[in-house]
């Protein structure tokens, strides 16, 4: 093998990716990710599971009339999309002020840069 087959990333062939992935640090970041998606996504499924649900089974409900030819299902359904935008949103803000300065440490460790 070619010196450039081992430096995959421009880490080096030095860096034993296995002790990285077993480091203290790796392992707060996988915490801190499982911390936020998770839940999120637990809450968006349930979410989404009601909105299937009252449309099979509450036929009266989500065809109530809020204003002209739009009802509850309608909103439901444009909430659905609206959810999706505010859980990425979130997500962003959360991993820019708890992902990425954990993961750039964990990357300037690894590529021998000092930390910024």
């Amino acid at each position: 093998m070619s010196s450039t087959e081992h430096d995959v990333g421009g880490a080096g062939p030095q860096t034993d990716w296995e002790s990285v992935q077993g480091s203290p640090e790796f392992t707060d970041l996988r915490r801190r990710l499982r911390v936020f998606v998770f839940p999120m996504t637990a809450l968006f499924l349930l979410w989404y599971l009601l909105y299937v649900l009252l449309a099979d089974y509450a036929h009266g409900f989500m065809s109530t009339k809020l204003a002209g030819n739009i009802n509850v299902g309608l909103v439901f359904g444009l909430l659905q999309f609206v959810s999706t935008f505010v859980i990425t949103g979130l997500y962003v803000r959360y991993a820019n002020r708890k992902l990425d300065p954990v993961a750039d440490e964990i990357r300037a460790e690894i590529e021998g840069d000092p930390v910024k």
